[in-house]
Formats: C-alpha cells, sequence, structure tokens
C-alpha cells in the first residue's frame, strides 16, 4: 500500500487506460443517454436510495461526471442571470477584474461568492433558483446531510481561451510539491469532501468548446456535476457573439472546509421573508427545505460549547434547524435576526473574556 506520493508513481499509461475506460450504459438505468462516456439524465429523477446509489456509483466509479438536462426551468435561470449581469457591471463600474484560477485574469467575467451575493440582491430569484430538486437530490447523494453550497459566475466571452486542464479543489488548488505533503489516503479522501457542478445559462454549442477528449454542447437549464478529481476545464470560446455564462457550484461537505466564505447569517435574514410567503401560500416541506440547505448552516460544528451547549441532544442546534423552526412557527423577521444574532454570539469563542 502506498503512504506517500512520490514523482515516480507518475504514469502516462496509467492515466491513459483510467481515461480510456468506456461506460457501461446498462449499470446506469436511470440515464436517458449516454454521450462520448457521458451519463445523461432526465432533469427530474425520482428520489430514494436506488438513485442515489446509482449517482454516487457515476461519480465515483464510472465516467465521473452526469449531466441533467433541463435541470433548471429557462424562466428561472433568466431571472438568475439578469441578476449576475448587474453584479457584473457593478464590478466593472468599479473597476475591479475577476481572477481565474486557471486563465488568464481579466479575460472573462467572474463573480465570486456569488451565493450570498445573489441571495442579498434578489432574495425571491434566489430562492426560487435554489429551489431545485435535482440539486438537493444529487448534493445528498454525494455528500449527505449539512452540505455546504458556494457559487462562483463564469462568462467565458467570445475569443477567452481555454482554462488549463485541472482537477478542483482541494488538492487541485495546490502545487505539486504542497500536493505531495499530504499521504496517500487523504488524496482518496478529497474527492468526496467537495461537488462540483455547472448550470448553462445560455445555450453552450460546440464551438464555444474547446477541442477536448470529451465537449457535449449544453442547453440553458442544464446541469452538469462532476467528482472534483474529474480532469477538466472551461473552453476556448470561438463563437463571435456567445457569452458563455456559467453558474460554478462547489458544494462542500459538513465535514470539509468550503472554499469561499459564505455569510450564511444573512442569506437567512434576507430569504425568511420569501419563504414565510411561501408557508403561507402552501409551499411544501421539501421546496422550503431545498433553499434552506442552500442558504443556512446546517453543520453545528466549530462552536464554543460552553454557552452553544447540546441541551436536550448530542449537538447544538444549527443555523438551518433555526431557519426551519422560525417558518414552522410563524415568527416574524425580526424575532428571527435577534436569534440568529444571538446564536452566533454564543459560538464565538471567549477565552479571557
Amino acid at each position: 500500500m502506498t503512504t506517500w506520493f512520490t514523482d515516480a508513481d507518475i504514469d502516462l499509461e496509467d492515466f491513459r487506460a483510467v481515461c480510456e475506460q468506456k461506460t457501461e450504459p446498462s449499470g446506469y438505468p436511470h440515464a436517458i443517454d449516454l454521450v462520448d462516456n457521458v451519463l445523461i439524465y432526465p432533469g427530474r429523477l425520482p428520489d430514494g436510495p436506488e438513485v442515489q446509489a446509482e449517482l454516487v456509483r457515476a461519480l465515483m466509479d464510472g465516467p465521473g461526471v452526469v449531466v441533467f438536462r433541463g435541470a433548471f426551468e429557462p424562466a428561472v435561470v433568466d431571472r438568475a442571470t439578469a441578476v449576475f449581469e448587474d453584479l457584473i457591471a457593478v464590478q466593472k463600474a468599479a473597476g475591479v477584474t475577476g481572477g481565474d484560477h486557471f486563465a488568464k485574469p481579466g479575460a472573462n467575467d467572474r463573480v465570486w461568492g456569488a451565493l450570498d451575493k445573489f441571495a442579498l440582491r434578489d432574495p425571491a430569484a434566489f430562492a426560487a433558483y435554489y429551489d431545485n430538486d435535482t440539486l438537493a437530490l444529487i448534493c445528498r447523494a454525494w455528500l449527505g446531510a449539512g452540505y455546504q453550497v458556494t457559487s462562483q459566475v463564469n462568462v467565458v466571452n467570445p475569443g477567452g481561451v481555454a482554462q488549463v486542464a485541472h482537477r478542483d479543489y482541494h488538492l487541485g488548488f495546490m502545487s505539486r510539491d504542497q500536493a505531495l505533503r499530504y499521504p496517500a489516503h487523504v488524496h482518496a479522501l478529497s474527492p468526496v469532501l467537495t461537488l462540483q457542478g455547472a448550470v448553462a445559462h445560455v445555450d453552450m454549442p460546440v464551438e464555444t468548446v474547446d477541442d477536448h477528449r470529451v465537449q457535449l454542447p449544453l442547453a440553458k437549464g442544464d446541469a452538469a456535476f462532476f467528482n472534483p478529481a474529474l480532469f477538466h476545464g472551461a473552453g476556448t470560446n470561438r463563437s463571435a457573439d456567445v457569452r458563455r455564462m456559467a453558474n460554478l457550484l462547489q458544494v462542500s461537505s459538513a465535514f470539509g472546509r468550503a472554499m469561499e466564505t459564505v455569510d450564511t447569517t444573512a442569506v437567512c435574514r434576507a430569504v425568511h421573508p420569501v419563504l414565510r410567503r411561501w408557508r403561507a401560500e402552501g409551499a411544501g416541506q421539501r421546496a422550503i427545505g431545498n433553499v434552506v440547505a442552500a442558504a443556512a448552516e446546517g453543520y453545528p460544528f466549530p462552536t464554543n460549547l460552553d454557552l452553544d451547549q447540546p441541551v436536550g441532544s448530542l449537538v447544538p442546534q444549527t443555523e438551518a434547524e433555526l431557519l426551519l423552526r422560525a417558518l414552522d412557527d410563524d415568527w416574524e423577521t425580526s424575532r428571527l435576526v435577534a436569534a440568529l444574532d444571538a446564536q452566533q454570539a454564543r459560538r464565538r469563542s471567549q477565552v479571557g473574556g
């Protein structure tokens, strides 16, 4: 068993053999198509252990990537696109240039930390976007409960060149020397701590994608999700007029560290009036739960156990549980804000205070 990787473990032929494996469609009965070894699923799937197990198998042992056709309604996507375009315009007016981990800074448009920016600018559009059963399904399948969504908008403009092929956070954001400091079992663990996704906000024909081993056109509302260890990259946009906008979703396990900080307390304050109205209008628990999962912190740690004690439970109350209680008991937003502030105060370390 390898404990530590070294340069001697790098073998291009082994890598090629892995990449050239063929996907057997018989192992994925809920898929509706197989294109260049990429499994294509309908935008809506029944939720249950069998479907979740199939999606996990596809990401872990299969091609590592799945596409859901029409996962997001075009009208919902357009509403979000308008918010993202506004955020980009504000950045440009302020002289901010969005960097890119794997492409030349400034060539394309980026919105970092887009989750909470989206929620605060248009809470109703945020709720409509993240009330998405497909997103919730694959997040629960890969990561379990308490996952944390982050979002980064990427617009590859006409002429924008391809990213360098890469794997993603965590180890993909390290140099070779940095990655070698982690033992082999951590390399194996890392992919199951995050889920990568991309929602197409415009139609993406093949001419907007670089000529890589596998490339698929996406329509507005399609969503692709993949194992973060899968080598990938945004391709060159060879079109003359398509601004290829995707909302890149990086969803983290409750047991890992997300790449971006998210002010989930501010997001909870912003979306509470929307969800309270939804509840009054008869919205189901699943729709509300999908939004709460994207908006609130669903894991109780780290915290200050002197103050934030697990009374009546093994763990303290999570922010998500507090938001759901406020909705169940029809709290005014001012009451929720006070409770959120008190919860955050209990979570802070007060050594020497």
